[in-house]
């Protein structure tokens, strides 16, 4: 039956009736056995992808058993403080969790007429996310990182801090990792221990070392999770899934050996939909009190921002948090180099009814102010900064001033929505009052403190 191993595919012929998706298990010559799943099929011959690799397997000893049903996962309460692999197997030494409740982990699509609009603030206590770039709930927003900056202390960062104004209730958890060193992992279970939301939290995790097949089903399986904990218990759920870049290469590894066309730099030309099938799984629904709040960290291969994989991330999430080697360079954390990072859905999340009335007139003027005083940075680098106008010099001043105190927080520091936006008001005062021109008058009066 089986006719020929390629990387980690498994080709078969002569098995009639067999459905895309199906569960399969494999055992190989000496007994042990693997799990696989059907990712294609035709009359002649079914592709099989096996999650532990086809390594050692010998075609004349393997035997395939096909289940006639998807990879599901057991959901029960019980979820929550459990640590999984990518199918959702224990990898706590703790029983598999039972339950009659199964779910396929590849989801259902959602009616977009059911869908519930984004529009409620989440306070991470992260200024330069709360104050500039604002999430809300039910929205998809990236860290887009590279090599040796510190995304994974944001990301742990936003769930031990992040909360709805008002509400005393935390979120629920979902941590997905795939392909992380064994620190990596140790350093967001102590984390959550540390923080005391570790039985809140349920992680499904793919060590760098083990099958990287396993990373194509793993975000889908914590995305399950998710949503029982979400439409099923009612719990606003924050998943943070790290990192999308490991998933991408896995998705080219298994599309090269498929044979599937080539396009940017490798990835298969259905990079685009197979993302947006993941990405799409967050957000809100209406009629119900849950919600999946997305955070997704991409790092960026050569610090490249046009690389297919954030490139094409950018285009189906609202927004995203860029970190910056320069600033991280001088110190500077969180890094989030902030021209580049935007939320698209802020301006639904801010203002009189969720923060605080001019809270989005004081970020455009935050953004200006510093856009203004990184000009004013470059030309004091070509003639002297003692050559520039007093104005400009006022602008020096405000960035030094912004990126140390407002940008850089410190990892254990915490800030309300009205602290964010009293510093902002605090820096931009170093500035002349002329040169606010998006905030009113108002505003200017009841918060400005300059000369």
């Amino acid at each position: 039956m089986a006719s020929a191993v390629r990387d980690t595919l498994l080709f078969l012929r002569g098995v009639p009736n067999v459905a895309l998706g199906d569960r399969v298990l494999v055992r190989d010559h000496s007994g042990h056995k693997r799990n696989g799943q059907v990712i294609e099929t035709t009359k002649e011959s079914v592709l099989v992808q096996v999650f532990e690799g086809t390594n050692d397997l010998d075609i004349e000893k393997t035997w395939v058993r096909f289940l006639e049903e998807p990879f599901e996962l057991p959901l029960s309460p019980d979820l929550l403080g459990r640590v999984f692999n990518g199918i959702g197997q224990a990898r706590d030494g703790r029983p598999p969790l039972i339950s009659s409740l199964k779910r396929n982990v590849n989801g259902s699509s959602v009616n977009p007429a059911a869908r519930a609009y984004p529009s409620e603030f989440i306070q991470t206590g992260i200024s330069t996310i709360d104050g500039l770039n604002s999430l809300v709930r039910g929205q998809k927003l990236p860290i887009f990182s590279s090599s040796g900056l510190p995304h994974n202390r944001l990301a742990a960062q936003i769930v031990r801090q992040a909360k709805l104004p008002g509400q005393e209730s935390q979120f629920a958890v979902v941590f997905a990792a795939m392909g992380v060193s064994y620190a990596d992992a140790r350093f967001f279970e102590e984390e959550f221990e540390s923080s005391g939301v570790l039985n809140n939290v349920v992680m499904f995790i793919n060590h760098a070392d083990e099958p990287p097949m396993e990373r194509l089903i793993l975000p889908r399986t914590a995305l399950t999770a998710a949503e029982y904990l979400a439409y099923d218990l009612d719990l606003h759920v924050l998943v943070v899934i790290t990192d999308m870049t490991n998933y991408a290469e896995a998705l080219r590894e298994v599309a090269t050996a498929k044979g599937d066309v080539p396009a940017r730099k490798g990835y298969p030309g259905y990079l685009y939909s197979d993302l947006a099938e993941i990405y799409e799984r967050a957000g809100r629904i209406k009629n119900r009190h849950g919600s999946i709040t997305m955070v997704p960290v991409v790092s960026m291969p050569s610090d490249d921002i046009t690389h297919p994989i954030p490139d094409l991330t950018g285009y189906i999430t609202e927004g995203q948090i860029v970190l910056s080697r320069e600033l991280h360079n001088k110190g500077i954390y969180p890094p989030v180099n902030v021209p580049p990072s935007l939320s698209r859905l802020m301006k639904d999340g801010i203002g009189k009814e969720h923060t605080r009335e001019e809270h989005g007139r004081v970020a455009n003027q935050i953004y200006a102010a510093y856009t203004r005083a990184l000009e004013a940075r470059n030309l004091a680098s070509i003639i002297g900064a003692e050559d520039l106008s007093e104005r400009d010099r006022c602008y020096l001043k405000f960035a030094e001033g912004f990126e140390k105190e407002f940008i850089g927080q410190g990892e254990n520091t915490e800030r309300s929505i009205i602290e964010t936006l009293e510093l902002a008001w605090k820096l931009l005062s170093i500035l002349p009052k002329e040169a606010l021109i998006r905030v009113s008058e108002a505003d200017i009066a009841k918060y400005y403190s300059g000369e």
